[in-house]
């Protein structure tokens, strides 16, 4: 057997998986762009049609042909899609902080009463020489119930251009407002009037709006924040305190309206609308009951989508939903990888920037890993029903549950990391307690509060489900005081994110033995993010904070006053948990009120770095003596060019260019925020936003 034969007899042994490499050939064409931007077209279309010259010379009727053509088409299109949509949503981003007085008509309203901020989204008009939309905050005071979507408002602000990381692999504010059109944020100052009100509130907000605030005046104190994010999706009133302790305990998906709360409302409204239709023999006997009961469900889950603002996680969940809904209408299975598949390609389709984001690749990889799972032989003998007692029923379920929670903390736990540089390690065993409790408990009851709340009777409803809330608030508070509850990891290669990924696609994708193969690629991407070094200097980009990081993770911060949102940044960068040690504390570290010079010893040898951290001047001659005696000079000013240390000069001049730095010293070795991201049209549309200040 020549080995082609031998690689046909494998692909044809694996034909009925080939749909589900569609939607993942195209996700490798949006990578492509996200790497190389439009700029790169070219050289798509050359691989695109060198592929299928390929397949010419591929037996016709081979899997082998159908594989690469598979590929040769879903590349370009992938790359197409994505380049299309950024083209579709192109708008003009401000270049620099501008201040000033303009009108705006409010486009949306978002109440974050945990901030204490109201965030505006404003459209501005051609005359304003703003950008068509930007984003405003307003504190409470400055707030007027008046201000709904529809109004015009004069108002004086700060704006500047959204932020890119402030260090490298930091979160991209400026690609999310790209796909969001939004080409400036800031702040209101002083008064904002109403310049003209609103004709007419949009229904749906309203609505909404209505919904979660009735909700917060409902359930007992201290749960309503997390009972109206369950039902409208609505998280800025949940303090930060809760929010936290749900995020380290691997809970904070619960908050977010995605599969689970929309499985939940579809569920009941199938399993209510089926038993009630089945009390009447006559319709049992004269209609599909599963068909009826699909239906409704299905509208349920589409006004409930819109109830919570169709948001792209939403979305996704009620497209999957509807089509587990078709399925069982028809009888058959009713969740499979094809329809996985189905429901990342209607994404990618639609919203193929959603590819890059983590809440894209954190609920596909979920859903996905759970019906691999239970697809495997030996999990399908475990969960089969038997004749057993009540006991040994019940702790299969509840085995079955650790077995799932434990896979879906595997296969997200480096995506968790990549994206966010930590990740929870009791999130299995928390999700095993909290999902029934809202699936089963608190978001029934809520349901049930609110029909009964028609009739004034929905207090002991809203009281139950306020126990149940109280019950996962008390759970994530618990797990998150656990010792080691959250693991902190430094950046890791983008290689070994895409080793990880490439191989569990691998495993996950295939039903031969050839499978295992991905095993060995997920194990050597672990490992490389196990051993991501952590970076010596950290900078920001403006280069007013900046810290230096020990190999066993502590940090010393040049500027002690940073904020809770800088130093969480930087930690989260550092992978470390430890506690901030004053820079005067340092070992090496020798400072002034305006100035500190600090010496660090790497593995080759020992680096100086000056790092200046008043808006105090000093005498040209002075700074350039001092710089000459370093290696590295960090400022948050511009410097003299007299100012020349033996490596580098990361002031102000630089840093506009480089963006946030990570100094790797061992190697020695230099990141910047910025780096690879020129090509992106948020950044370039800001670089030639000259005219529009």
């Amino acid at each position: 057997m020549t080995l082609f034969q031998a690689v046909e007899n494998w692909l044809d042994r694996e034909r009925d998986q080939l749909p589900l490499w569609l939607p993942v050939g195209i996700g490798f064409g949006i990578a492509i762009w996200q790497s190389g931007g439009t700029s790169i077209w070219i050289g798509v279309l050359v691989t695109s049609i060198a592929l299928s010259v390929f397949s010419l010379l591929i037996p016709l009727g081979s899997r082998f042909r159908q594989i690469v053509q598979i590929f040769s088409l879903t590349l370009p299109i992938g790359f197409s899609l994505i380049a299309l949509r950024s083209e579709a949503v192109a708008q003009p981003v401000l270049g620099k902080i501008w201040v000033g007085e303009f009108y705006g008509r409010v486009d949306s309203v978002e109440n974050i009463s945990a901030r204490d901020v109201f965030r505006l989204r404003l459209a501005t008009g051609p005359e304003s020489g703003l950008p068509p939309f930007v984003r405003v905050n307003l504190k409470p005071e400055q707030f007027r119930e008046s201000f709904q979507p529809g109004s015009i408002l004069r108002l004086r602000a700060r704006l500047m251009p959204p932020a890119g990381p402030a260090l490298p692999g930091g979160y991209d504010f400026a690609r999310r407002a790209w796909f969001q059109q939004i080409g400036a944020t800031g702040s209101a100052l002083g008064e904002v009037q109403l310049y003209q009100p609103a004709s007419g509130r949009p229904l749906l907000a309203s609505q909404r709006e209505a919904l979660t605030s009735h909700i917060l005046a409902r359930m007992p104190e201290g749960t309503g924040a997390i009972g109206a994010a369950l039902v409208t999706g609505d998280q800025g009133h949940i303090s930060e305190a809760d929010a936290q302790a749900m995020r380290n305990s691997g809970l904070a998906h619960l908050l977010s309206i995605s599969g689970l709360h929309v499985t939940a409302v579809v569920g009941f409204i199938f399993i209510t609308v089926g038993r009630l239709l089945a009390l009447s023999s006559w319709l049992a006997l004269r209609i599909s009951i599963p068909v009826v009961a699909a239906a409704a469900a299905a509208l349920g889950a589409l006004a409930y989508t819109l109830l919570t603002g169709a948001e792209v996680p939403t979305v996704r969940s009620c497209i999957a939903a509807l089509l587990i809904l078709v399925a069982l209408a028809m009888g058959r299975d009713a969740l499979t990888l094809r329809l996985v598949a189905f429901g990342a390609l209607v994404v990618l389709i639609f919203w193929p920037e959603a590819m890059a984001g983590p809440s894209f690749q954190l609920s596909f990889a979920a859903v996905a890993t759970i019906v691999i799972i239970h697809e495997m032989p030996v999990v399908m003998r475990f969960t089969q029903i038997r004749e057993e007692q009540v006991f040994f029923k019940i702790a299969r379920a509840i085995g079955s549950l650790i077995l799932t929670g434990i896979a879906i903390e595997v296969a997200l736990a480096p995506i968790a990391l990549f994206h966010f540089h930590k990740t929870g390690l009791y999130g299995a065993l928390a999700n095993v307690v909290a999902i029934p409790i809202t699936t089963f408990w608190i978001m029934p009851l809520e349901a049930c509060a609110l029909l009964l709340d028609l009739f004034g009777l929905g207090a002991p409803a809203w009281w139950l489900a306020g126990q149940g809330i109280y019950m996962i608030l008390a759970l994530a508070h618990a797990v998150n005081a656990l010792p080691g509850a959250v693991a902190m990891m430094p950046a890791m290669p983008l290689w070994a994110f895409a080793a990880f990924i490439g191989g569990g696609l691998v495993f996950g994708l295939l039903t031969t033995r050839v499978r295992y193969l991905g095993i060995p690629f997920c194990i050597i991407g672990v490992i490389a993010m196990i051993a991501a070094p952590r970076p010596d200097i950290l900078v920001t980009g403006d280069g007013k904070h900046m810290a230096f990081v020990r190999s066993d993770g502590q940090v010393a911060l040049l500027r002690g006053k940073a904020g809770d949102f800088v130093r969480s940044m930087i930690f989260e960068k550092a992978g470390s948990a430890e506690t901030a040690t004053p820079i005067e504390q340092w070992p090496g570290a020798v400072c002034t009120l305006d100035n500190c010079v600090v010496t660090i010893a790497s593995e080759k040898r020992s680096w100086t770095v000056l790092a200046t951290r008043t808006a105090n001047q000093v005498p040209a001659m002075e700074m350039a003596a001092a710089c000459k005696r370093v290696d590295i000079v960090v400022s948050d000013r511009w410097l003299p060019q007299s100012c020349r240390p033996k490596w580098i000069k990361a002031d102000r001049r630089l840093l506009e260019q480089s963006g946030g730095l990570a100094f790797y010293l061992n190697e020695p070795r230099i990141i910047g925020a910025n780096d690879g991201t020129h090509h992106m049209p948020w950044v370039q549309a800001r670089v030639g936003a000259a005219a529009v200040q």
